[in-house]
């Protein structure tokens, strides 16, 4: 099934109460902590999967040059409509394989584009491709589905109800775990209701995510050459414990490939 394809034109709706500002703010404070010196005029970030682009939004208003690219065309799309502005880019691209000859001071993967890559090699790849990207002593930061914290408070099925001025959307998010594979199948089943005409129309999507822990992550940066530098609660901002249900990881390139 393809993921972000009739989902991506009710994304921003059902993340409505998504606070990306803030998690932007996050972000341009671990650069300030963990880069030597940062002016964020001048610091350049590579996005790897920006899905509709609110993100780089927030983090351009926040004084960042930034790029993101993303696998869907449909997100790219909304993005490039909503938000293209001198020192704001998008481009279609896969996280695993993305090269376009330049260098980044930071490379940013945010709202779990991490745990879309299922397999060791995918996360390998995407960290790869950062590596690539980035400067000598560039900044990676990402966030994912921590691994303690989902197998403590397990995934539950969900409902979740929004709507706009034409339609009303009720969204059931019924999990499935693959304790072998550390993965979680989310089982999208979408209702789109027509205010005006009453009719329903239904359309489901699988969204498989991976969950993490911090010592294999640890080896799969070093591997891409990056050394890790810290792992906190993507809530309280501390060290991760087995309540963390996401986590940012932070980690620096020592050595290219």
């Amino acid at each position: 099934m393809k993921r972000f394809g009739e989902y991506a034109r009710y994304y921003d709706l059902f993340y409505g109460d998504k606070d990306y500002k803030r998690e932007a703010e996050i972000v341009d404070s671990l650069i300030k902590k963990y880069c030597d010196q940062v002016k964020s005029d001048s610091q350049i970030i590579l996005n790897l999967g920006c899905g509709t682009g609110k993100h780089d939004n927030e983090l351009s208003l926040l004084g960042y040059r930034i790029k993101g690219i993303d696998l869907s065309r449909e997100m790219v799309d909304i993005a490039i409509n909503n938000y293209q502005r001198e020192g704001v880019q998008f481009d279609v691209g896969d996280v695993r394989s993305y090269f376009d000859g330049k260098e980044y001071d930071i490379c940013t993967s945010l709202f779990h584009v991490l745990s879309y890559q299922t397999s060791n090699s995918d996360i390998i790849n995407s960290f790869n491709t950062a590596n690539r990207e980035l400067k000598k002593d560039g900044l990676f930061i990402f966030d994912c589905w921590y691994g303690p914290g989902v197998l403590s408070d397990k995934p539950v099925v969900r409902v979740k109800k929004v709507e706009d001025d034409d339609s009303a959307f009720i969204r059931h998010a019924i999990p499935k775990m693959y304790p072998e594979k550390n993965v979680v199948d989310v089982n999208y089943n979408v209702l789109v209701i027509d205010k005006e005409n009453e009719t329903v129309k239904q359309f489901n999507e699988t969204h498989s995510m991976r969950y993490l822990f911090t010592p294999e992550v640890e080896l799969m940066l070093m591997q891409s050459g990056f050394e890790l530098l810290a792992c906190l609660d993507c809530n309280s901002l501390q060290e991760v414990t087995y309540n963390s249900w996401t986590a940012y990881f932070v980690a620096r390139k020592i050595k290219g490939l």
